[in-house]
């Protein structure tokens, strides 16, 4: 029995989402607007990055094909010749929302077709019975923030306030979520994880996605950092997902970075952190090595995402994506004939857009099973696709959502 690698390059979209419009989104595309803004020579940044994008590895798995099945948009580099045994294609999500829980289950093959309920953009933003309840079932002696802000900008407004008074700061985004920020030492780990375990139960009646725990460190606005040391509060799926199923099987799901947070460590066997994009494709390349017949690796590497698109940092993000694609041969070269590695996204977060949020946009799916034929496997109309074509290749019997395209990119090269 073969395995399967399943990295999410969290936020990279390619633009394209048929329903773009009912987000705000049309228009939005995360590659195709970094493409050019380097092409232009408007990402140049001493010290980081200058010229156009490169990224020849997942050019070659078939990137700039992804990308102008999803918009028509043209690379306009010199594409490398494609890798044998690659495939390409886009999708679309049926999701109603843009967050990463949905975009996860459905890549896991359960899409999440009900509506998130969110924190209306006013101040305070959280209804009074709310924070009266964290106040009182968190013994905390009342909160900070109570509206929609960067994590980082509050942080560093509230941080010092938070250290005298050792009220947690509390805010939301556009997203389903009610994020804590707390000081690892002042405020202490333990007692913000135990604080975000009863904010949990506390939103649950809201429909409230995600409770994220933010620690940081530092004394003032001028050292305060977020550590690694998050954690997310989350919904589990509301159906078995394709992490279940192999479980249930007797295989085994590792799950790298954030992937257990995000399915309420349902389906997953083992969780393996790291702080950063590079730190993290270390120990997935380590995860690789370790996996066996009819195991699946699932990455999300969140980098692209919190660091660059939220905050809107067209040449941060390209020198992201340039940094993941020089170690991609890495990946590479540990598959074995018959493995598959499969890249794709969640959601958009088009550092070029306005404003902070993700974007509704369809997402890359390459990659390649060596040995095998590959191909185009076309604009696919939901991303639970992938995990249909992931469960087909590690022999699971079809769930009820999605359409593997597993026998287009199977047969023998």
């Amino acid at each position: 029995m073969a395995r399967a690698f399943l990295f999410v390059l969290d936020s990279f979209g390619i633009g394209g989402a048929a329903d773009a419009e009912r987000f705000g989104d049309s228009g939005s595309n995360t590659f195709g607007h970094i493409a050019k803004t380097c092409a232009a020579g408007k990402a140049d940044r001493d010290g980081l990055r200058q010229g156009p994008l490169m990224v020849p590895n997942m050019l070659a798995l078939g990137l700039g094909r992804a990308g102008a099945l999803a918009t028509g948009f043209s690379f306009g580099q010199d594409a490398p010749r494609l890798m044998p045994s690659s495939f390409h294609g886009a999708a679309d999500e049926v999701s109603s929302g843009k967050d990463t829980p949905s975009g996860h289950w459905e890549i896991a093959a359960v899409p999440a077709p009900f509506e998130w309920g969110y924190f209306p953009h006013t101040e305070p933003t959280f209804p009074a019975e709310l924070t009266e309840a964290i106040i009182e079932e968190g013994n905390v002696p009342g909160i900070l923030g109570n509206c929609h802000a960067s994590g980082t900008e509050i942080i560093a407004k509230l941080g010092e306030e938070h250290i005298r008074s050792g009220k947690p700061i509390c805010y939301t985004s556009a997203d389903s979520v009610i994020q804590i920020a707390a000081h690892e030492s002042h405020f202490g780990l333990q007692r913000l994880y135990d604080l975000c375990k009863t904010v949990r139960k506390l939103v649950d009646p809201l429909n409230i996605g995600r409770v994220i725990a933010r620690p940081f460190i530092g004394e003032s606005p001028a050292d305060f950092e977020r550590t690694a040391n998050r954690r997310d509060f989350a919904v589990p799926p509301p159906e078995p997902t394709l992490l279940d199923r192999l479980v249930e099987r007797g295989s085994r799901v590792i799950g790298m970075g954030k992937i257990g947070d995000i399915f309420a460590h349902r389906g997953v066997s083992e969780v393996r952190k790291a702080a950063g994009n590079m730190a993290l494709f270390d120990k997935t390349l380590v995860a690789i090595d370790d996996a066996g017949d009819g195991d699946l690796v699932f990455a999300n590497f969140v980098d692209f995402d919190t660091l660059y698109g939220h905050r809107r940092d067209i040449a941060g993000y390209a020198a992201a994506l340039e940094e993941f694609d020089r170690r991609l041969p890495e990946a590479l070269a540990r598959l074995k004939n018959g493995d598959l590695l499969l890249l794709t996204a969640d959601h958009g977060c088009d550092p070029s857009w306005r404003g902070s949020d993700h974007t509704r946009e369809r997402v890359p799916i390459i990659g390649m099973i060596p040995g095998r034929s590959g191909g185009s496997i076309g604009l696919r109309n939901t991303f639970a696709d992938i995990g249909e074509t992931v469960a087909e290749h590690l022999g699971l019997s079809p769930g009820r959502h999605g359409a593997s395209f597993y026998k287009t990119i199977s047969a023998h090269a």
